[in-house]
This record gives C-alpha cells, structure tokens and sequence, in this order.
C-alpha cells in the first residue's frame, strides 16, 4: 500500500475526529448512521454491519440473488435488487423485516433512490431497461429503455437527471426523470459499471471495467474530458462528501485506488479482500465500505489514514454496500 495523504489526509483526521463525538447520534426518521447494508448474492440475505463495533448484528433474508442495495434519503428504508428473481425487497430498518416485495424487470441490478424520496431506480441489465417504483405505492410506474447492459445510477441533486452506466454500450445514458426518456449518450471506457456523482453535480466519475480506468464527465458539456488508469477491473466507486477524492474498488486486483479530484491522478491504494465489489463511502466521509465478494468481509477504509482500520466476516458472496 502507498501513502500520500497531505493535506487532505490531515483535514479529514479532523473532521472525522469531530464526527466521532457524534456517531451514536440517531436521526428522527432513521437508523443510527453507523450501520452498513451489505447484500449477498449467493446467501440470499442482507448483513446488517455495526461499523463502530465491527460486527454483523443482524441478517434479513430477502429474495433470490440480492446484488444491489440503496437506502432512502431518510434511511427508513432499504431497496435490494434480487437479480435471479426478478424483484425488489423493500425493507423497513427498523424493524429489518421486509415489507413488500415489487417486480421489475429483467435482471434487476443496481439500483438508487431519488434524493427527494419519491421514485426508486433500478437498472434491469438483461433486460436494457430501468424499472422505476413510487416510494408511495410501491409499484412499477415506468419502465425506461436505456441501451445494454445497464448497471450503475446516480440521479443529480435536483433529481432531474438520471445517469445510467450501460456496460454493453460503452457509454452512459442520459435520462430526464420527468419525461423518462434518453436526452444523450456520452461514451466512456470499456465495460462502464459503476457511476459516482460528485457533490455539486459537476462531475460524474465512471469506472470502467474492461478498460481498467475511470472516466471524468462534464455533466453540464456532457462529454468525458478524462480518463485515469486505475486497477485491474474497477467497480464500486464513491466520493466523499467534500469532492475531494473519489474511491474505487479494483476487482481484479484485490485493492482500492484512491485518485484526487483535483489532479486526476492515484494517490493511494489499500490492499483489502479478495474480488472487491461493491463500494460505499460514509455520509461523514471518514469511512470507506469496501464488499469482497470471495473473501466473504467488508473491508472498512479510515479515510483519515488511507489504512484498512477493520475487516468484518458477512455472508457468502457480498456485492452491494448501502449506509
């Protein structure tokens, strides 16, 4: 593992050392922010991760081939796609039960929430579609062709636009949420899988699976103005909350590389578990929640440090990261 935190690395130290003294705080309408959903394709079931105390304090079985999952803006909820069932676990938090079951298309995959709470997105990859579900009804309201093989989403902060990764056509759609229909098509790297949105919307980081980079989107040109090599066959992706770096999960090469925002460069990698997958990064931006989907573990990345502070065992073949 290589180390060059800087500056940044200092900031977030203090920052995440204040957020420490107000991690136990529950929000009105949600779980405690310290808990990470991961699902695992082949138990069938979602860990619940206690992430301060680094243990599993619950497991809710949820539908055939669970690969994806999403909370809602408020955390009341958890959305898991079950790919070999062709359906969506609604799940309550609180009680961790599953309260309604919605089918969407075919092989659903990933999948997100709208930020103002009302629609659910869900990228059906053997189908070219994506299903949307009101949070309201529960119930399929549209379903949206978008080109093959879609998997990542990230809908803009005003909820306008939807962005999906389709890995079939080396490129991402462009989807206006009003009308639900494809507005453009940007072309990226090999093989695009998973999509993060910087906080201001600015910019949408791509990774790419088959060509071992992430693509840079100029969300407003809508064109890539670049492209960064990463690791062996990137997946998960996230930003932290302050824009300043993104994080993304190498599956081919069992570590995370970490590239600045402001130089478009790899500044760090963190070796973790075997096949990371699924990526998740903390509201606080302190910790980064990495899925390793033959090890059967969540590796935790301390932002602060750029060090894997925990690995914590969960079910067999965890895929994705939700907190």
């Amino acid at each position: 593992m290589t180390r060059n935190t800087g500056v940044a690395g200092r900031t977030a130290a203090v920052l995440c050392a204040a957020a420490a003294l107000t991690g136990l705080t529950v929000a009105p309408s949600g779980p405690p922010r310290h808990l990470v959903y991961v699902a695992n394709l082949h138990s069938d079931t979602v860990s619940v991760v206690d992430t301060l105390g680094g243990t599993v304090v619950d497991s809710v079985p949820v539908g055939d081939g669970p690969d994806s999952a999403a909370l809602g803006p408020d955390g009341s909820r958890l959305y898991v796609t079950n790919s070999a069932a062709d359906t969506v676990s609604v799940v309550d938090t609180r009680t961790r039960t599953v309260v309604e079951t919605v089918g969407v298309g075919h092989e659903p995959s990933r999948v997100t929430v709208s930020p103002d709470n009302r629609n659910v997105y869900v990228a059906n990859v053997a189908e070219g579609t994506v299903s949307v579900i009101s949070t309201r009804t529960l119930a399929v309201t549209d379903t949206i062709a978008v080109g093959d093989a879609p998997l990542g989403l990230a809908v803009t902060p005003d909820g306008r636009t939807l962005y999906v990764a389709t890995a079939g056509a080396d490129s991402v759609a462009v989807v206006r949420t009003d009308s639900g229909t494809v507005a453009a098509t940007v072309p990226v790297g090999g093989g695009p899988t998973g999509l993060a949105l910087a906080p201001d919307g600015r910019h949408l980081y791509v990774s790419n699976l088959t060509s071992d980079d992430v693509s840079v989107v100029d969300t407003r040109a809508r064109t890539e103005t670049d492209r960064i090599p990463v690791g062996d066959q990137p997946a998960g992706i996230g930003v932290l909350p302050d824009g300043g770096r993104v994080y993304v999960a190498n599956t081919g090469t069992d570590d995370v590389s970490v590239i600045s925002t402001r130089s478009h460069t790899v500044t760090d990698t963190v070796a973790v578990g075997d096949r990371p997958n699924g990526l998740a990064v903390g509201p606080d931006g302190c910790g980064v929640h990495v899925s390793n989907f033959e090890s059967d573990t969540l590796s935790v990345i301390d932002t602060a440090t750029t060090r894997t502070r925990a690995t914590v065992p969960v079910g067999d073949g965890p895929t994705g990261v939700a907190m």
